[in-house]
C-alpha cells in the first residue's frame, strides 16, 4: 500500500495521529501537497461520504474522519499557497437559532482543501453578522447552513438583509443542510444549493475562479 493509500485508509478509520504522521511522511517523499490532498485526504473523505449515503457508516464516522482530514491539512498548511493567492473568499456559518455544526465544519474543511480562504463564523449567526463578515472579508460566497426546518427560514432573512443593504449582487449565497432543497433554494432566491460537502467545495471553487 502506498503512502497516499495509507492516508486514505487511516482517514476513513478516523486515525488522526496516523494521518498526521503519514502526511508528514508523504512530504518527506517529495509528494506535492496538492497531490496529498487530492489522492490521500480527499480520496479518503469521499469514500466515507459515499459509505454514509449507503448507510454503511454513520455521523460519528463522518465526524472523526473530518477531524482527521483537518489534522492532515494543518500539517500541509505551511506548504500551501498563501492566503493572498487563494482563488476565493468564503464566509460560512449556521443560521440564527441553530447550533448544529458538524455539516458546516465538514464543508469548511472541504473548501479549504480547494485552497479557498474560509472564515467560519460558527453557529447561531444572525443576518447582520453574515453581512458584516461578508463586507469585512470581501467575500465571494456566503454559505448559510440550517439543520432544522424551524431555522431554515432564517436563510431567507439573510438574503433579505443583503438586499436591504444593497449588497445582494456583491456575493453568491450558497445554502445547505438536512431540510434544505434545490426547490427551496430557488424559492427564496439563493444562488447555490448542494447536498454534500464535496460538491459544495467544488462548486464554490468553480464560482470563485470563474468570477476572477
Amino acid at each position: 500500500m502506498t503512502t497516499l493509500e495509507k492516508i486514505s485508509d487511516f482517514l476513513q478509520k478516523g486515525r488522526i495521529a496516523k494521518v498526521k504522521e503519514l502526511v508528514a511522511q508523504a512530504l518527506q517523499e517529495n509528494i506535492a501537497p496538492q497531490v496529498i490532498i487530492d489522492k490521500g485526504l480527499l480520496h479518503g473523505m469521499t469514500s466515507v461520504t459515499e459509505k454514509f449515503k449507503t448507510e454503511d457508516v454513520f455521523i460519528p464516522n463522518i465526524l472523526v474522519s473530518s477531524r482527521a482530514i483537518n489534522a492532515g491539512l494543518q500539517v500541509l498548511k505551511p506548504y500551501l499557497s498563501a492566503d493572498n493567492n487563494a482563488p476565493g473568499v468564503v464566509v460560512i456559518g449556521t443560521v440564527k437559532g441553530d447550533v448544529h455544526d458538524i455539516g458546516k465544519n465538514i464543508v469548511r474543511v472541504m473548501m479549504e482543501t480547494k485552497g479557498l480562504k474560509v472564515f467560519d463564523l460558527g453557529v447561531d449567526i444572525s443576518a447582520e453578522r453574515f453581512y458584516n463578515a461578508a463586507v469585512e472579508c470581501n467575500a465571494d460566497i456566503v454559505c448559510c447552513s440550517a439543520l432544522l426546518t424551524a431555522t431554515m427560514e432564517e436563510i431567507r432573512h439573510v438574503i433579505d438583509y443583503f438586499k436591504e443593504k444593497d449588497y445582494r449582487d456583491k456575493v453568491k449565497i450558497m445554502i445547505g443542510g438536512a431540510p434544505v432543497t434545490q426547490r427551496y433554494c430557488e424559492h427564496i432566491g439563493a444562488d447555490i444549493y448542494t447536498d454534500n460537502a464535496i460538491d459544495a467545495a467544488q462548486v464554490a471553487y468553480n464560482v470563485c475562479v470563474g468570477s476572477r
